[in-house]
C-alpha cells in the first residue's frame, strides 16, 4: 500500500457517501428502555473501577478492493467522520493508514490489527513467532514491533517516552519535526498542566541522546526548527509485520 499515492489521490473522482442511522418505525413508537449498564463487546462485564471512553474500529481493506467500490480510503474515512459528526458532535477522531510490505498476505483485518498494536493481535503473533536471529554485534537496532532498541548487541534502558520519541522520528526518516508537532503527537489529551513545553522536549532529546552513546547523531537538530532521523550505516530499523503509518487523514 502506498501512503504516498493515498494521500496524494484527488477524492474528487467519488462521491462522498454520507453514512446514515436508519430507526425502524417500530423502535421509534416502541417506549423507552432503561439505559443498560455499561458493558464490553460480546456482552463481558467492564472490569471494576474502568469507564469506556471511545472505541476503535479496525477496517481491513486495501486501495485496489476501495476502488472497485469506487471509492478510496479517504472517502471512507470522511463518511464515517461525518457520520460521527452527526450522531455524536462531541466526538473526537484519529484516522491512521496500517502499511504492510507488499505481498506480505494476510487479511486486511488482521494486518490492521498488528500494525496498530492491538494487544491480542501483537499478542498472537509473538506466540508464533519463531526467536529473533542473533543481533549484530555493533551498531544500533530499533525493533518497533518489540518496542526495544538494541546498542553494540545490549538491551538499552529506554523509558516509554523516550521509545516514542525515537519511534516518531524514525518512522519520518528525512523530515525535519518542529517541536511543536512532538508536543502535539507525543502527548496527546494531556493538559495544558501535563504537556511539556517545546523547551522540555530539548530535555527529552539530550536524554535519548546519552542513551544512544556513539550513535547520538542519528537524532539532528535542525536550529531554529526541530530535530531529523537520519539513516546511518550502523542503525538497523526492524518494522515487524506491520507498522504504524506517519500520515495521518
Amino acid at each position: 500500500m502506498s501512503t504516498t499515492a493515498l494521500l496524494d489521490r484527488p477524492t474528487t473522482a467519488a462521491p462522498v457517501r454520507h453514512l446514515r442511522a436508519v430507526n425502524h418505525p417500530a423502535a421509534v413508537e416502541a417506549p423507552a428502555a432503561p439505559a443498560p449498564e455499561p458493558a464490553q463487546p460480546g456482552g463481558r462485564a467492564l472490569p471494576a473501577g474502568t469507564a469506556p471512553r471511545g472505541f476503535a474500529l479496525y477496517v481491513g481493506i486495501d486501495e485496489a478492493k476501495a476502488a472497485a467500490s469506487g471509492v478510496n480510503l479517504g472517502v471512507l474515512v470522511d463518511a464515517l467522520r461525518r457520520t460521527l459528526a452527526e450522531l455524536a458532535p462531541s466526538a473526537e477522531t484519529y484516522a491512521t493508514v496500517a502499511l504492510a510490505p507488499v505481498g506480505s498476505g494476510g487479511r486486511d483485518v488482521d494486518v490492521v490489527r498488528l500494525a496498530l498494536h492491538e494487544p491480542s493481535a501483537v499478542a498472537r503473533t509473538r506466540q508464533e513467532e519463531p526467536e529473533d536471529e542473533e543481533p549484530a554485534s555493533g551498531g544500533v537496532v530499533v525493533d518497533i514491533s518489540r518496542k526495544r532498541v538494541l546498542i553494540d548487541g545490549e538491551s538499552a534502558a529506554f523509558t516509554f517516552k523516550e521509545f516514542e520519541l525515537l519511534q516518531y522520528l524514525v518512522l519520518r526518516e528525512g523530515r525535519t519535526i518542529e517541536r511543536t508537532e512532538l508536543v502535539t503527537s507525543l502527548w496527546q489529551g494531556a493538559t495544558d498542566d501535563d504537556a511539556p513545553g517545546e523547551r522540555t522536549i530539548d530535555v527529552h532529546v539530550r536524554r535519548l541522546r546519552a542513551k544512544l552513546g556513539r550513535y547520538e547523531d542519528i537524532v539532528r537538530t535542525v536550529r531554529g526548527v526541530g530535530y531529523r532521523f537520519d539513516r546511518h550505516a550502523d542503525v538497523v530499523i526492524r518494522y515487524g509485520h506491520g507498522t504504524p503509518s506517519p500520515d495521518r487523514f
